[in-house]
């Protein structure tokens, strides 16, 4: 369970930066991926669409490993789940007092 956490985590933080450029709360559009019992695929798919029409080049290479990250998550054990969910919210709290 550590080592797909592990793997998601390393996998999305390379693309979460695309992906997610210019989302009013980059942490809400992740939990919208991750908090159902299987990865959002539509809303990722809606993330992605938005992206390439402002960064054609960068998104191009984004939707395999979108996707991929998806199958990770549908495949992790549902305790590794929920901990990817706190892990996410748990980096919001902390941005929130950065700020």
């Amino acid at each position: 369970m550590a080592e797909a956490l592990r793997a998601i985590t390393r996998q999305g933080r390379s693309h979460t930066a695309v992906l997610l450029a210019g989302a009013e709360d980059p942490h809400a559009e992740l939990l919208t991926l991750f908090w159902g019992p299987r990865f959002d695929r539509q809303h990722a798919l809606a993330l992605w669409a938005r992206v390439s029409q402002h960064q054609p080049l960068e998104a191009a290479p984004l939707l395999p490993h979108l996707l991929a990250l998806g199958d990770r998550f549908d495949a992790m054990a549902r305790t590794g789940q929920q901990r990817l969910r706190r892990l996410i919210l748990r980096h919001r709290a902390l941005c929130g007092m950065v700020h």
